[in-house]
């Protein structure tokens, strides 16, 4: 099940590390203390405590000892190095979502969106930048198969650019439209390579000509509640030439609500925690593609990505 699991470790994992960030266990191992008795001191938490943090966070292998101290490892440079995003990975942001999951409370009897962490757009970015190959390979290949004959590719809402990456390995002619801070985190990554970059204000995205023989938006719609939901498959649809092709991959919930169980609360949860975007209805999303104008409307499951691809076609010239 997808909640037992983040970031590459289990849910008791995950809560240790926490822990260990929420604490400063973390911080006092990545500035200075090298041992359970250093650590206690410089967190201070007890050193019982740091014992058993310290052990748990080897054992994941976050630390490894030296002689009578212990040392980071490369598994740890994520929380350290957050200039370039590829180098965060996933970690950072399965902490983020953890700390605003423990605030759930207090988030549902508000009903206003929580303050966010520290550099939750960078992690964000490199927990997205960390995505499976095989998970980005086969979103990719289900645009592209709905769209063989297309060269030019908007990236809607494309953050990292892990999937703008693959489309211009493919030969397409890529550009990766967001928010203007996250165009500024990955434009000194994105400039020197063949993705070209616009700036907009999501789920708006004017200024981006109808040129596009395909554009699409992974894991996109999640994002934004239902109207601005449907603002954007709006907008995304504008961006289109006749004959162009519009993809959103992301879990949706199904008719079949067994199908896709785990997946759907795991992205409707992290929306009620976040205090931003939803769980969409697969229904509700072929309706906003066909008042877009969308004909031939269709969903499909994309094999090894547990996620389903939204698709539409804008009529052509006459």
């Amino acid at each position: 099940m997808p909640t037992q699991e983040r970031g590459g470790l289990p849910l008791d994992g995950l809560v240790l590390l926490w822990a260990a960030r929420r604490s400063g266990v973390l911080d006092a191992l990545l500035e200075s203390a090298g041992t359970p008795e250093e650590v206690a001191e410089t967190a201070g938490v007890t050193e019982h405590a740091a014992r058993v943090t310290v052990d748990g966070l080897e054992a994941m292998g976050f630390l490894k000892q030296v002689g009578s101290e212990y040392e980071i490892t490369n598994r740890t440079l994520g929380f350290l190095a957050k200039r370039d995003v590829r180098s965060i990975g996933r970690l950072s942001h399965a902490l983020d979502v953890f700390d605003l999951w423990t605030a759930l409370p207090e988030t549902m009897a508000s009903g206003e969106e929580p303050p966010k962490p520290a550099d939750w757009t960078r992690n964000r970015l490199g927990a997205q930048a960390a995505t499976d190959e095989t998970v980005v390979r086969a979103c990719v290949t289900a645009a592209v198969r709905e769209a063989p004959e297309a060269t030019r590719t908007l990236d809607v809402a494309g953050g990292s650019g892990v999937y703008a990456r693959e489309f211009v390995a493919r030969g397409h002619e890529v550009m990766l439209a967001d928010d203007p801070d996250v165009v500024d985190v990955v434009s000194p990554l994105l400039e020197p390579t063949a993705v070209d970059l616009a700036t907009t204000e999501l789920p708006s995205l004017s200024g981006l000509d109808g040129s596009f023989g395909l554009a699409v938006g992974v894991d996109a719609l999640r994002r934004f509640d239902p109207g601005e939901a449907a603002t954007l498959v709006a907008s995304a649809a504008d961006t289109l030439a006749p004959g162009g092709t519009l993809v959103f991959v992301d879990v949706f919930a199904r008719e079949d609500e067994s199908a896709n169980a785990d997946d759907a609360i795991a992205v409707a949860v992290d929306a009620l925690a976040t205090g931003e975007g939803a769980l969409h209805a697969e229904t509700a999303v072929r309706e906003w593609f066909e008042a877009a104008g969308l004909a031939d409307v269709v969903v499909r499951d994309v094999p090894g990505a547990s996620r389903q691809a939204v698709v539409g076609h804008k009529p052509g010239d006459g």
